[in-house]
């Protein structure tokens, strides 16, 4: 499912909310096709249809695009609470868009769509939802709840976060994952978008990670990278400038100079960054920007069904 089909009318992300609902009726029926069939179990919204049962609340809507009867359940109440926590330093705000692309094809716009599609399954599965957003500064917090304003209000913040903003913005991820930590009382299921890029110990990042699962909580961790330049540091070999677009520190060398040392010592910390979340049970899970939400969701119902 790429997203690039989803969004044939939709530039602007004034339509997240709709651009968001798109992807998951996409992914939806989808399901419903594939192997993955017995996920569809755990929607709230649908359950499969017997004969001899009332069809007043059958969804026609999906039969024409599955051929198969659903009915529509109201009856679930809710039965998860999931916290969604958004890095919002300015390295988030990379690569700097260009009039012809699309606010998802940045770290922070991927980042607030996967949140919105998250959002939009997580309502129809009558769940609660919070948001917390920190950078320098614990930006925003909203608890759980499932009500339609509350939703409403959660999608305006998200929306906010792509405006465009000059301020420098560094990442205490340490400070705020604490902070956040212990504002989470409720058992629930975590999940986190950064880029990782952090400048301080490692271990103490890491203790702050192990930090948002007390009280049994569920944590899942999306490494929002773009892979071409942060990863395989594809660039040509002409001199280019590299910023520090959080610190302002300036570097000017030849790509290729350093390219397989670079390569090495990412593939390194992205390694031990997969280890130590394995160790501390927490889910971590790559992404690229502009990578398919088919992973994402998946993934938050995989970790789901285990929540217990």
């Amino acid at each position: 499912m790429k997203i690039e089909s989803q969004i044939e009318k939709i530039s602007s992300f004034q339509h997240l909310e709709l651009l968001a609902n798109q992807v998951v009726e996409g992914f939806i029926s989808g399901m419903h096709k594939s192997p993955f069939h017995g996920f569809s179990a755990e929607f709230a919204e649908h359950k499969v249809y017997n004969v001899g049962e009332s069809t007043k609340h059958i969804d026609w809507k999906l039969f024409a695009k599955t051929d198969r009867l659903y009915t529509k359940c109201f009856e679930e109440e809710t039965n998860l609470r999931c916290h969604i926590i958004i890095d919002n330093s300015s390295s988030m705000h990379y690569p700097k868009l260009k009039d012809n692309q699309q606010f998802y094809e940045s770290k922070i716009g991927f980042s607030v769509l996967a949140s919105a599609v998250l959002m939009n399954l997580l309502k129809k599965q009558r769940d609660a939802v919070g948001l917390s957003v920190f950078s320098d500064s614990y930006e925003y917090y909203a608890p759980e709840k499932g009500s339609d304003r509350h939703h409403r209000m959660i999608l305006n913040t998200l929306e906010g976060l792509l405006e465009v903003t000059k301020e420098k913005k560094q990442t205490d991820t340490i400070t705020y994952l604490h902070q956040i930590a212990e504002k989470i009382h409720r058992r629930s299921m975590i999940i986190l978008f950064t880029d990782m890029f952090q400048s301080e110990n490692e271990e103490a990042l890491f203790n702050a990670l192990q930090h948002l699962k007390h009280d049994k909580h569920k944590v899942v961790l999306f490494h929002v990278i773009d892979n071409e330049t942060e990863r395989k540091f594809d660039f040509d070999n002409a001199p280019r400038k590299f910023i520090d677009v959080e610190t302002g520190e300036e570097v000017v060398i030849f790509a290729d100079n350093v390219k397989s040392a670079y390569e090495k010592q990412v593939g390194d910390y992205f390694k031990k960054l997969a280890l130590t979340c394995a160790q501390n049970k927490i889910k971590y899970i790559p992404v690229g920007v502009g990578e398919s939400f088919e992973k994402i969701l998946m993934a938050y119902l995989v970790e789901k069904q285990n929540f217990g």
